[in-house]
């Protein structure tokens, strides 16, 4: 099976599994679970940064599988800083030349980090996905993982 007709078959197992589930921690951990899961070993730390309710220009970690997380990303800081900010997805090829790079794990050499928005369009975490390969993400992961955020929506 190819890597995209993975992750059209990984969104709807993910539409089927948090259908009617309110809770963005379980949608958020459920995603991360079946992505881990099913890009093992490319991916080697996968999972989300939330949108702190009480420092809104702060991501806090949440819902993950790999190693360590960083505890808090500002706004405007390394890749999902970046992203928080921007609310572009971006594909960093060598994250050691992304300018303010945070290295939360020495091992990751790659990284793709999609925004997650709310119903109502405001920005509620980020996904990001690491890998300790350089040049481990294209255009076809970006359309899935992006696919499959818009699944996590609430409300």
């Amino acid at each position: 099976m190819d890597k995209a007709e993975t992750y059209r078959q990984l969104k709807e197992e993910i539409d089927c599994v948090v259908s009617g589930e309110t809770s963005e921690t379980a949608r958020y951990a459920t995603a991360a679970c079946l992505l881990a899961q099913a890009f093992t070993p490319r991916f080697f730390w996968t999972g989300f940064y939330l949108v702190d309710p009480l420092k809104p220009q702060e991501l806090v970690v949440g819902p993950y599988q790999g190693t360590l997380g960083c505890l808090r990303i500002p706004f405007g800081k390394g890749v999902c800083g970046h992203v928080a900010a921007t609310r572009e997805p971006i594909i960093v090829p060598d994250v050691h030349e992304f300018p303010g790079h945070i290295a939360c794990d020495a091992a990751s050499n790659s990284e793709i980090v999609v925004p997650v928005f709310r119903a109502d369009g405001s920005l509620a975490a980020v996904l990001d996905v690491d890998s300790t390969s350089y040049d481990a993400f294209d255009e076809v992961d970006q359309a899935g993982l992006v696919a499959i955020c818009e699944s996590l929506l609430i409300g």
